[in-house]
């Protein structure tokens, strides 16, 4: 048997109150009966000592999982004293109201039916051991034994089911507890992993590229110093103006808000200053377009749209070299499309990429139902189309 589970610890409580009844019931009939004073002594006394055992340690082995070799111990010692109060009084045979159940308690079905059996045929064999084959209690006893036998191994057996069927439940219950306890420690991993890559993808398309620009500009700045004084204060004013857009970036970041561009305009806006901030950096000549009927957005078609521009211009300046520019932003049928194409040195779609700048553009138009399309274009330079439902 199995460790009951909490359901059949709380009722346990109505199965002790029956023991006690049937205990103290037993012993009264035993010392009221006409046996003999030694075997009213004997029968007594080993139900008390079967009672004092129970209380002491029969209820730990019952209550606790302990392993086979203890129980077919216990139950062995509460067959033989069972046995011995029946043989020396057959009046005790009410013992067995409290002995049954426990054997069934202790011992698999099998070995729990055998058990009772014998102990139901200890009444009749003891009514034979103390008045003879004649004995007039023997025309009651047998029929009687005969019922109780099969009332023993029915009523044992639905014990057993209930019990069986009662730890499968206990069993399934905690496993179920431990399963969503690891469903809640994964969800809380890959809720940390999304907003890892969340971020990553955010300080990739707004504080590297921004840092970028400053670099560049910092180089110019230098290259230009003894040379040229007004490209230097003209640099000097985009490197500020930089700076000062990515500590806004950094502080909506922090405020988990939406871009500080979209915060303080439009999409078609902040479009329009990214390829602005390209020509004014780089003196590469972009050219805008915007329809003017865009459907309305979500801020996170927004933000993946403005997101791509980003990334597609900082391609043109870091990688491209290219002299020319165009940045298109339109409706179609039903859905928003971005492009952006140049005439600079092209890629190649089978060379190995290790950045994060495409794979990130992919992640977030999948994630809002879009796709990301970057080809070679036909006469040189790079395509790059992204479209993502209105």
């Amino acid at each position: 048997m199995k460790q009951p589970d909490d359901a059949w610890r709380r009722s346990y409580w109505a199965w002790e109150v029956l023991f006690a009844v049937a205990c103290v019931a037993t012993v009264l009939l035993v010392l009221f009966d006409d046996p003999p004073v030694a075997a009213k002594a004997i029968s007594a006394g080993a139900i008390g000592v079967l009672a004092l055992g129970y209380l002491v340690t029969g209820r730990r082995i019952v209550h606790e999982q302990d392993n086979g070799t203890t129980r077919v111990a216990a139950a062995t010692v509460l067959v033989v004293l069972t046995a011995t109060a029946v043989f020396a009084a057959t009046s005790s045979s009410f013992v067995m109201f409290f002995t049954a159940p426990l054997l069934f308690m202790l011992l698999d079905l099998r070995p729990a039916i055998v058990a009772t059996t014998l102990l139901l045929l200890c009444e009749p064999a003891s009514a034979v051991v103390n008045g003879g084959w004649r004995n007039p209690n023997l025309v009651i006893l047998l029929p009687m034994t005969a019922i109780l036998v099969v009332f023993s191994v029915l009523a044992g057996k639905f014990t057993h089911d209930v019990l069986r069927e009662s730890n499968a439940r206990a069993k399934l219950i905690r496993e179920l507890e431990e399963s969503q306890a690891e469903v809640e420690r994964l969800s809380r991993e890959a809720g940390t992993a999304a907003e890892r890559e969340r971020l990553a993808r955010e300080i990739h398309d707004t504080l590297a590229q921004g840092f970028t620009s400053i670099v560049a500009l910092a180089q110019a700045i230098e290259s230009e110093l003894d040379t040229d004084p007004a490209a230097v204060r003209r640099h000097l004013a985009l490197t500020g103006r930089t700076a000062r857009e990515n500590l806004a970036e950094a502080r909506a970041m922090v405020a988990a808000l939406t871009p500080s561009e979209l915060a303080t305009g439009s999409l078609p806006d902040a479009v329009r200053r990214q390829a602005n901030r390209l020509a004014d950096e780089t003196g590469i000549v972009v050219e805008c377009t915007v329809d003017d009927a865009l459907p309305p957005l979500r801020t996170a078609v927004e933000v993946v749209l403005l997101r791509a521009a980003q990334e597609a211009l900082s391609n043109v300046r870091k990688h491209a070299g290219a002299s020319r520019v165009h940045v298109r932003l339109s409706a179609v049928d039903g859905a928003v499309r971005l492009r952006v194409d140049d005439d600079g040195g092209g890629f190649s779609p089978q060379a190995p990429t290790s950045g994060f700048g495409l794979r990130g553009m992919r992640s977030r138009a999948e994630q809002v139902g879009g796709r990301l399309a970057v080809q070679a274009g036909e006469d040189g330079g790079t395509e790059l189309e992204l479209e993502v439902p209105a």
